[in-house]
């Protein structure tokens, strides 16, 4: 994601900040501009010093402490373009449901974002039923939602998130049971995004379903047998030579939501590399391959070999340094050939999709 930063007092500012910690300027974010605006007071209401004149108020949910993007006064919902594709938040009677469902839904946001900026079709399921989206924030407490059991996942448009997945020690717990490189809460939000576009932009398009079953794999194959066998005999024995993680090896469906979600770590993670103007040119003979200036936006880049040349520098770069503060390596992955032809096709297939936003909520 790009930074941004107070028109107040120019202190850098980050994407969730509702104030400037350096002058205390009120922030919100404008998604149809996407850029967080310093605002001006005007009693009943807030003027957005990036889109001046307009009369905003903040989303319901800012009274949670959940959300910081604005909405027209003169609008007639009361959520932003985020918050409003909630169907099911959790039972915030119960008070430490809360702070579990903020990290949620600022991971949430981050992917709207994302989804924004590609242009992809965003629709809720209050306005569409059939073909948009929404989310179910669930607890396994037996008490909320009178459910014992909630398992994250996708299912015609409904995304499931269980609240559990913002517990770090619950999901370090999993990600080590699973031999999994890689889990965070962002994750989670883009691979079950992945499946719900799969839908929208593959399942319905012959051409595209074509072209998928030579990346990804037929997906005419039983899908809930597939996932047994993964969790009885692991992933196929050379997955690192075709997939992107084990887990894509179990099914085509998963190999497509796994490398979709991937394709999001990517162009966001050099969108930040963008946004700071980061360049790579270690001290080593006869390796230009790790230079690398991010000199793009690589939400509007059109050419993929652009994005993944660059992304290979820049994640060898941040690997050495998490090493040297003894973390793991931050992008524990590597990209083989027919991972690079998935993303190529899942590039191609957002930018042929590309639509003009006119986000309901602003």
């Amino acid at each position: 994601m790009r930074i941004f930063q107070c028109r107040r007092c120019f202190q850098p500012v980050f994407f969730e900040n509702t104030t400037c910690e350096k002058c205390g300027a009120s922030l919100g974010f404008l998604s149809s501009r996407q850029v967080l605006s310093t605002l001006a007071d005007e009693g009943e209401h807030w003027t957005a010093l990036a889109d001046s004149g307009t009369p905003m108020r903040y989303c319901r949910n800012h009274e949670h402490g959940v959300c910081n993007w604005l909405i027209p006064v003169t609008g007639k919902l009361d959520y932003c373009t985020a918050c409003e594709l909630n169907r099911t938040v959790p039972n915030l009677e119960t008070r430490q449901h809360l702070r579990p469902w903020k990290k949620l839904e600022w991971a949430k946001h981050r992917l709207i974002y994302s989804i924004l900026r590609f242009g992809l079709p965003l629709e809720s399921k209050t306005a569409s039923p059939q073909t948009g989206i929404c989310f179910d924030f669930l607890s396994d407490d037996p008490n909320d939602q009178g459910a014992a059991s909630i398992v994250t996942g996708h299912s015609d448009g409904v995304i499931t998130i269980n609240l559990a997945e913002a517990d770090s020690v619950r999901r370090e717990r999993i990600r080590e049971e699973m031999a999994e490189p890689y889990r965070t809460v962002i994750g989670h939000f883009r691979h079950e995004i992945g499946h719900y576009y799969w839908e929208r932009l593959v399942g319905s398009d012959p051409d595209a379903l074509s072209e998928f079953r030579v990346h990804f794999g037929d997906e005419r194959a039983d899908y809930a047998e597939a996932i047994r066998g993964y969790h009885v005999t692991g992933p196929v024995v050379d997955w690192r030579d075709h997939y992107i993680s084990a887990y894509s090896s179990a099914h085509p469906w998963e190999a497509w939501a796994e490398t979709w979600a991937h394709y999001f770590h990517l162009v966001d993670t050099l969108e930040t590399a963008w946004s700071f103007r980061l360049q790579t040119r270690p001290d080593l003979e006869r390796l230009d391959d790790l230079n690398m200036q991010a000199d793009f936006d690589p939400y509007g880049q059109s050419d993929i070999e652009a994005i993944l040349a660059a992304c290979i520098p820049l994640f060898f770069a941040i690997n050495s340094l998490n090493r040297s503060m003894g973390q793991p390596d931050l992008y524990p992955f590597v990209i083989p050939p027919p991972v690079a032809g998935q993303l190529r096709m899942i590039h191609q297939l957002i930018r042929r999709h590309r639509v003009i936003q006119h986000p309901t909520g602003t």
